[in-house]
């Protein structure tokens, strides 16, 4: 599941969480590791211009730091950036932070990249924002070769070059997860030629059987055939039923009604699912996470 309170787009935020911190978050991250799930989420925006911010709000938790807090309370649950917009810094400098993480959790990042979609960040860093696509592709190159195993990695490419430089402490992980999200033309091919898994990007069901036979033939024309991790979000959901309006596109009701809906899901090849609960406190999602874990899981 994506972390709430970490950013609060009005897109899915709820009320509550624009009075939450540390304390919560603690508490969410520590329900995910005891409720059983694969892994908790954060987004990435260095800094929001005041035209979108309204929309968006300017609360964002950066990745890295609000992940290696959180690694720090938890002993199971992995760790994934959803999505950190890699672009806009250096790989050398990405790769210091995310080796890092990976090191002091024992192995549990789960790295997930994307292009970027705010141009004013992307001028305000120095950033080329037209060329954000090609941008991304050589840092995921430069990326896997940095947060390999060799202490001196090297890289030489258009934007970045580099070799001799050496850098410790390496992953903990031989192989660290590069998801890579994103639900157009690029980002999918992006995903399928470069990436270890594919997060998209709010694809509604009927469109994921086209999205992931893509994924599936751009990988077969490129000569891969290794593991790869199909992802979805789900609909907003609530486990049981509500006492209160949780809106129109929520699922709720019984253990086994969800299950039955998120099956769906693995009948069209996706492998993970990731999801959001309704909820008006900590304490009722907290509770949430804990009847998911208990009831849905299990029948998934």
């Amino acid at each position: 599941m994506q972390l709430p309170v970490q950013s609060q787009s009005t897109l899915y935020a709820e009320p509550w969480e624009a009075d939450a911190g540390a304390e919560d978050l603690v508490d969410i991250a520590r329900a995910a590791d005891r409720a059983g799930f694969a892994y908790l989420a954060v987004c990435d925006h260095v800094a929001v211009p005041r035209r979108l911010a309204p929309a968006m709000s300017t609360v964002w938790y950066d990745p890295v730091a609000t992940l290696a807090f959180l690694a720090a309370v938890t002993e199971r649950v992995r760790l994934l950036s959803h999505v950190a917009v890699v672009g806009l810094r250096h790989p050398l400098v990405t790769a210091k932070q995310y080796a890092t993480l990976d090191h002091l959790s024992g192995g549990r990042l789960v790295l997930g990249v994307g292009a970027g979609h705010v141009r004013e960040e992307f001028e305000a860093l120095g950033v080329d924002f037209e060329r954000r696509g090609a941008v991304l592709d050589e840092c995921v190159d430069a990326l896997r070769a940095a947060l390999g195993p060799d202490e001196f990695p090297s890289h030489h490419g258009k934007l970045y070059d580099f070799e001799d430089l050496g850098q410790r402490p390496r992953p903990a992980q031989v192989r660290v997860p590069l998801w890579v999200g994103g639900s157009s033309p690029a980002a999918v091919r992006r995903a399928a030629v470069r990436g270890d898994g594919w997060l998209p990007q709010g694809d509604p069901r009927d469109r994921l059987p086209g999205q992931i036979a893509r994924l599936r033939r751009l990988r077969e024309e490129a000569g891969l055939a290794g593991p790869f991790t199909v992802g979805a979000i789900t609909e907003p959901l609530y486990v049981g039923e509500p006492a209160w309006d949780v809106g129109r596109r929520t699922l709720s009701g019984s253990p086994e009604a969800l299950a039955e809906s998120l099956r769906a899901y693995a009948a069209m090849g996706v492998d993970q699912v990731q999801v959001r609960f309704r909820s008006r406190g900590r304490a009722e999602l907290v509770d949430q996470m804990g009847e998911f874990g208990e009831r849905v899981a299990p029948l998934l």
